[in-house]
């Protein structure tokens, strides 16, 4: 069963440093916001760090006192999700240069008592790695049982297996890069440019003053296309006017898309420090694993098992640069392997879509059973049942297969609708003419795969799942796995 975390605050941590960064430059002392889920066992062998993106925080799952939303990555993150805190110690940590408690730009320069603002040194996405590095060895943990993070989340986890590549068992990448490219770069620079126009930014030195709101929001705007498709934008707002019948034939509001922009903008400034913004991007910018131009020299030190996950509408970071992460790692024989998320949200599926996500999550850490995914409120019927009330209890429960039970409720055979077709056409009326028996099944504790490669092998569309006394608990079927597989939408 699916549950939260349930209510969760962040801490605060401060290490005395000093920590030299990848510029040369010193920083002391540096705090690190975190949260925790779940609880970290005996050997201290079963953390899992969850790396977040751009306008991320330590807020990952879970609920903080009086406040209603949950962490952003409430869907992957609980009791029986694909990190499963029933099983994993789960840790989220604000980056160095954000602004959600960790050491940025708006923190105070102990050398000057004032915020940083643009004094603050430039940072890489290795440095935030070697910040959480500290954190973990606060915690007292060795070696992680996985890092995992998607968009500029994911670039932190390659780092991690590229830099200590001993401290951690498996790797999940989701829709990443390991190479910033010309075009996403171009972005970050627009959304930089917007920051440093607008005259309240005052060369950094904006705070205790007016913010430099209006730059932040259309940086923000400009930044949320990306993270969007065409197809969902379509589906999402079409040509729909906003709040008006007819265009005004002015430069006011017209459109809805116009409208969801604005509010996004308009919301990011409320909980974003601009000057981060500036420095988070310039680190994504940065961003680059080959060495002397090959990704293969740059990947060549991964050790851990490697989950590559690209999303089929991504046009931020295109499913070809995460296939090109997973060809690396083969090409020196790491463990590696590819999954994609089937959706037309765009980029930002990895946050939407939570059955594939999980679905995928689980059977990378080995834990996807029958159970988890199988159809539990299903119609079953006797053997006296007559092949029109079959059909009928079908087009009623939207079903194409009936498993066939004794009184005890012991499975005895099914019944598809493809059988109730040929019934109608040879006019059979005797449901013993049409049910299949014996039947494949399977249990609750085999795991998915297992029962996916079975029906496979033998061309079958369903399998009951039934007990040790062989009485039906459910039935797993290709379309109930459909939108888990991304076969459907």
């Amino acid at each position: 069963m699916e549950r939260s975390v349930g209510q969760t605050e962040t801490r605060i941590i401060e290490f005395a440093g000093p920590l030299l960064l990848e510029s040369g430059a010193v920083l002391r002392p540096v705090r690190v916001a975190y949260e925790t889920y779940g609880r970290l066992n005996e050997e201290r062998s079963n953390a899992i760090l969850i790396c977040h993106a751009l306008s991320g925080d330590a807020h990952a799952a879970g609920y903080h006192a009086n406040a209603n939303k949950s962490g952003w990555w409430e869907s992957a993150i609980g009791p029986g999700k694909g990190f499963d805190t029933d099983r994993h110690f789960v840790i989220c940590s604000n980056v160095l240069g954000g602004c959600q408690g960790s050491t940025g730009p708006s923190s105070i320069d102990p050398k000057t008592g004032k915020p940083f603002g643009i004094g603050f040194p430039v940072i890489t996405i290795k440095d935030m790695v070697q910040v959480q590095k500290l954190l973990v060895e606060h915690l007292g943990i060795k070696q992680l049982a996985a890092v995992a993070g998607g968009s500029m989340g994911g670039m932190q986890a390659l780092q991690w297996a590229v830099t200590y590549p001993e401290m951690l068992r498996k790797l999940v990448v989701i829709a990443s890069t390991a190479s910033s490219t010309p075009q996403q770069i171009a972005f970050n620079t627009v959304g930089r440019k917007a920051i440093t126009s607008d005259p309240d930014w005052n060369d950094g030195d904006y705070y205790g003053g007016e913010r430099p709101a209006l730059g932040l929001s259309i940086a923000r705007m400009v930044g949320h296309i990306t993270y969007l498709s065409d197809d969902s934008m379509r589906q999402k707002f079409g040509r729909n006017l906003q709040d008006k019948k007819k265009v005004g034939f002015d430069f006011s509001t017209d459109f809805q898309v116009e409208s969801y922009l604005q509010h996004q903008g308009d919301t990011f400034v409320n909980r974003f420090d601009p000057n981060s913004y500036l420095y988070i991007t310039k680190a994504i910018d940065y961003f680059d694993l080959s060495k002397r131009g090959s990704l293969i020299a740059g990947l060549s030190a991964v050790k851990a098992k490697v989950l590559v996950v690209g999303i089929s509408s991504d046009w931020l970071y295109p499913v070809y640069q995460s296939q090109e992460i997973v060809s690396a790692l083969n090409a020196h024989q790491a463990e590696a392997s590819y999954a994609e998320i089937r959706s037309n949200y765009g980029h930002d599926a990895f946050l939407l879509e939570e059955g594939q996500l999980n679905y995928i999550l689980k059977n990378f850490f080995g834990e996807v059973l029958v159970a988890d995914v199988m159809l539990r409120d299903i119609c079953t019927i006797t053997e006296d049942t007559t092949i029109v009330k079959a059909a009928e209890l079908m087009l009623r429960g939207e079903t194409n297969h009936l498993p066939v039970v004794d009184a005890e409720g012991r499975l005895m055979g099914i019944v598809t609708s493809w059988d109730i077709a040929k019934a109608v056409a040879r006019g059979l009326d005797d449901l013993h003419q049409i049910v299949s028996a014996p039947v494949l099944t399977a249990r609750g504790e085999d795991r998915i795969g297992s029962a996916i490669r079975s029906m496979e092998k033998n061309h079958i569309s369903a399998l009951p799942v039934v007990d040790d006394e062989e009485k039906v608990q459910g039935l797993v079927t290709t379309e109930c796995l459909g939108p888990l597989l991304g076969r459907c939408r």
